[in-house]
């Protein structure tokens, strides 16, 4: 960001236009200042249970739902329990199909049938079964007798001498790091290592990258592949120019790749892949509406979100359990947006603005059914005026220490809706707070981000940003708690109800730098 004695005389101008804008709206007034819980919403809360919890949580992390991949039979029967549970609470159905939002996509399948993945050196041929190999590149691939060049990714060094002539044409065979298996503390840092490397051989027109994997249980090649959203197609410079990752999983491919010598070697190496074709496929959220009751602001929503899909099953596991049942991660946000908008539907005088309870697809697989919704909200954009997203609030068993009574929120200071759920969490006896160093950087992780894309004041709260069996198969019910989830979820209802009852509605901290992209969607959709 630009420094102030760095700007135009222009830009000057509409800094000053843009200052006298933001002063001429009006401050917000935090609706812990006056915002007193009455006897009905404490009834309320006291239904806000954690036995009921558990018995959902049993349900919807169970193996029966089979890690409820995106997409898979498991997801929709989740999405299904849902909204069956959005019709006991008597929610408002806005959905193109009760209180469905679908998605019509397509997924990318490949076909082993052609497959074919050899490399001869010496009078002796490796060959790749189906099994063994995943893709990074999307269309078909047919290379014949290609010389291998063999590159130590692990020494960077050894990169600055890499030269076109050395690589234009030929197949590169090297070791990447593996990021799932990395330690988190260094993925970004690997990952952009990694990036620098492949941009690197790009630039020097090699034909294509092998990169072994000796740890690796099986590859991912013809399992179902990438979600394709029709009508968010990439265009078609975004992948022209893309360099075609191969990568060769187990014992065989790593002792032929140790045996190499480094740089040019007398290895051919042979692949024919077909190009994916496209599967149809249908993914839901899951959307229900707790209608306020003021005739103005009833027209004006507050959203409570989770994502209800995880990992789904991995048979190349070790051992018997082969299923990611995704309990805290998200299964614990998913029945705590069941739970309150069940407590919160006995309201007897409901708050002035209408709540929305939305669970979403896909955020493993990027954040894509959030990304959906803010492509095409049900409810307008401009009237939604804050979104609270809840991610793992079941587990207390932080890697940092036991975290019971405290709940972190993303993004604390970027907007007043922090402070709301401080006040809130005081009223509860829970700690909301901004944790020193992932308060901002998980602040795009998870399904915030995509209302906050659009301008809306989008936060997400945890009870532990890492734990032990964070996106592991045994992230089960059992090791939730419970009570602690249940208070946590007070506070959240709290929250939701002063941000509900305030006749003002939340706002973006314009002094934080880091909000200005919001501020500007927020300006875009409230333009007059």
């Amino acid at each position: 960001m630009r420094s102030f004695n760095q700007l135009t005389r222009r830009s000057f101008i509409v800094f000053l236009l843009l200052v006298g804008f933001a002063s001429s709206q009006p401050a917000f007034q935090n609706p812990s200042t006056d915002f007193k819980l009455t006897d009905d919403m404490r009834m309320a809360l006291d239904r806000i249970s954690a036995a009921s919890m558990r018995e959902h949580l049993k349900f919807i992390s169970s193996d029966e739902l089979q890690g409820r991949n995106t997409p898979s039979p498991g997801l929709d029967r989740a999405a299904e329990y849902i909204a069956a549970e959005y019709k006991k609470a008597g929610l408002e159905a806005v959905g193109d199909d009760g209180y469905f939002q679908t998605a019509n996509w397509v997924q990318l399948m490949r076909h082993p049938k052609t497959f074919s993945l050899s490399i001869q050196a010496g009078g002796q041929t490796v060959t790749a079964e189906p099994a063994q190999v995943s893709f990074a590149f999307p269309g078909a691939l047919s290379l014949t007798n290609l010389p291998l060049v063999k590159v130590d990714f692990a020494n960077t060094a050894s990169h600055e001498a890499l030269k076109a002539s050395n690589i234009e044409g030929k197949a590169v065979i090297t070791e990447l790091p593996d990021l799932q298996r990395a330690d988190r503390s260094r993925r970004r840092e690997l990952f952009q290592a990694q990036n620098n490397f492949l941009s690197s051989l790009r630039l020097f027109k090699a034909a294509m990258v092998l990169s072994i994997d000796r740890n690796g249980g099986a590859g991912t090649g013809f399992l179902p592949g990438r979600l394709i959203d029709p009508d968010n197609r990439p265009g078609e410079g975004s992948t022209q120019n893309a360099l075609s990752l191969v990568q060769f999983v187990g014992a065989g491919a790593a002792k032929f790749f140790d045996a190499l010598p480094m740089g040019a070697t007398s290895a051919t190496l042979s692949i024919n892949v077909q190009a994916p074709s496209e599967v149809p496929v249908k993914v839901r959220n899951v959307i229900g509406v707790l209608r306020g009751s003021d005739q103005a602001l009833r027209e004006t929503y507050v959203f409570v979100t989770a994502h209800y899909d995880h990992l789904g099953t991995n048979p190349n596991l070790p051992g018997p359990d082969k299923i990611y049942n995704g309990a805290n991660d998200d299964g614990s946000g998913t029945v705590s947006v069941i739970e309150i908008a069940a407590a919160l539907s006995k309201l007897k005088q409901r708050p002035k603005r209408s709540i929305v309870f939305m669970t979403v697809f896909g955020e493993e697989k990027g954040l894509l059914g959030s990304r959906y919704y803010g492509r095409h909200p049900l409810l307008p954009i401009e009237k939604t005026v804050a979104d609270v997203n809840l991610e793992q609030v079941g587990r207390t068993d932080d890697s940092e220490g036991t975290q019971v009574g405290t709940c972190a929120m993303t993004g604390f200071d970027f907007s007043d809706v922090g402070e709301t759920f401080k006040a809130a969490g005081d009223l509860v006896g829970i700690k909301v707070y901004k944790h020193p160093t992932n308060s901002d950087a998980y602040f795009g992780r998870s399904d915030n981000q995509a209302l906050a894309d659009q301008g809306v004041p989008a936060h997400t709260l945890s009870v532990a940003y890492e734990f032990p069996d964070y996106h592991k198969v045994s992230d089960h019910w059992d090791k939730v708690d419970y009570d602690n989830m249940a208070k946590v979820d007070r506070m959240v209802a709290v929250g939701i109800l002063m941000i509900a009852s305030s006749a003002t509605a939340p706002k973006w901290n314009e002094a934080n730098p880091k909000t200005a992209r919001y501020v500007r969607a927020w300006r875009d959709h409230h333009a007059q």
